[in-house]
């Protein structure tokens, strides 16, 4: 994604419109022009590759996009390494404890490096130069760092991404977001939801897979103090939104006026119609760090229970949950493991109403310690089902013991 400074939009009336580049020969072109840049600077610095770009933009009015397009070339297609034999951070302090106090004159200088290469030379049982001693000080630094590998786009997808990106960024102001989807594939509104669970994103699920789900989520600027994380986990789920066949999603936007320090309004539109391509690959998500540190965990062990991330949407009466995992027996025994982890009140009194509606008898809720509950004014001891408490993640051993303690 891109950062604010290099978001463009425009204001017309209430709505906001973020910049879009047309598939066309010009911007084709241009886009051209900079995935060809970063090839012939295979093994160059960034700070060449800086410096390079930096004088093709020259006083460009458009210097946004242009360093947009630098950005999402760095950041998605390119790497870059430190390349030095020896340690940057030990160079340095070997060359400091030799130099101080300065000045130093060009001998001394010299001299420093001849020390340290002889140091070294004498440690490693290699024999170690002087000018690798100076080009290793500093090749930690970003600008130094070496362009080792590019997998160089199509100019058409640099665009897409770069227009995806630009529509992103809208939602890092977003106080709401609501969605509606409708006469989708079931498997389409599952990916969905399980990318809504990965970006621990503070959702409301209303409807069912017949009639199609109103999902509300509220946004970085609802919060007690703004997150800029929070409103990038927003903002990564359009890619996943993208896979839904039907969908429209209206958003409210807030933004302190940098002049004024006024909050100003706005809101935001978009649907299936949008063109936007989505870079995510169509199959499931991939773990949060929570789940994926308990699926770990529970590899290890030795049980007859398998653990399945496969799970079904359970329906209740004006919205739907959808367990993180499902432990299943050979003997035919079957639970639903649900993780409530790091959440607001408001989450958390939803939540905790949805349990109760599901009357679900094989629901297992695994409930974080560092949740506030007496704040959010929710108990324990109304959910008519086994809990289980964790600190900073959920013990696999733990939940076999329930498990066990539950079949007796």
């Amino acid at each position: 994604m891109l950062p604010s400074d290099l978001l463009i939009a425009r204001r017309q009336g209430e709505t906001l419109i973020p910049k879009r580049l047309a598939i066309a020969a010009t911007t084709q072109t241009l886009a051209k022009d900079y995935i060809d840049t970063f090839e012939q600077y295979r093994g160059k610095t960034q700070g060449e590759l800086d410096r390079h770009f930096a004088d093709k933009e020259g006083d460009s009015p458009d210097y946004r996009l242009l360093r947009g397009l630098v950005h999402l070339l760095k950041r998605h297609f390119a790497t870059f390494e430190i390349c030095s034999p020896l340690d940057p951070p030990l160079l340095r302090q070997r060359i400091f404890s030799l130099a101080s106090p300065p000045p130093l004159t060009n001998g001394d200088r010299q001299q420093c490096l001849n020390t340290v290469a002889a140091q070294l030379s004498h440690e490693l049982q290699q024999e170690v130069l002087p000018d690798q001693v100076e080009l290793g000080l500093y090749a930690d630094l970003p600008e130094n760092q070496r362009l080792t590998e590019f997998e160089p786009p199509t100019p058409d997808t640099l665009i897409h991404r770069y227009n995806l990106s630009q529509v992103q960024g809208i939602f890092y102001r977003a106080q709401q977001m609501v969605i509606h989807a409708h006469r989708n594939d079931p498997g389409e509104y599952k990916l969905l939801f399980r990318y809504l669970k990965l970006f621990q994103l503070m959702t409301y699920i209303e409807g069912d897979a017949d009639t199609g789900f109103t999902i509300t989520i509220d946004g970085p600027t609802s919060l007690f103090k703004a997150s800029t994380r929070y409103g990038l986990a927003i903002a990564k789920l359009l890619p996943a939104l993208l896979h839904v066949t039907k969908w429209q999603l209206q958003a409210q936007l807030e933004e302190r006026d940098n002049y004024s320090g006024q909050i100003k309004r706005a809101q935001f539109r978009l649907d299936d119609q949008c063109d936007l391509v989505s870079h995510y690959p169509p199959g499931k998500a991939y773990d949060s760090l929570l789940e994926e540190s308990f699926a770990k965990g529970w590899e290890k062990l030795d049980t007859p229970w398998q653990l399945e991330r496969e799970v079904d949407l359970i329906p209740i009466p004006g919205s739907v949950m959808i367990p993180d995992f499902r432990l299943v027996h050979p003997d035919g025994r079957v639970y639903l493991l649900e993780i409530v982890g790091y959440w607001r009140p408001e989450y958390l009194r939803k939540k905790f109403a949805q349990a109760k509606k599901a009357e679900h008898s094989g629901l297992i809720f695994a409930i974080s310690e560092r949740l506030k509950l007496d704040k959010a004014g929710v108990k324990v001891s109304d959910l008519s089902l086994p809990v289980i408490w964790f600190k900073d993640k959920l013990v696999a051993k733990k939940v076999l013991e329930l498990l066990d303690s539950l079949s007796v």
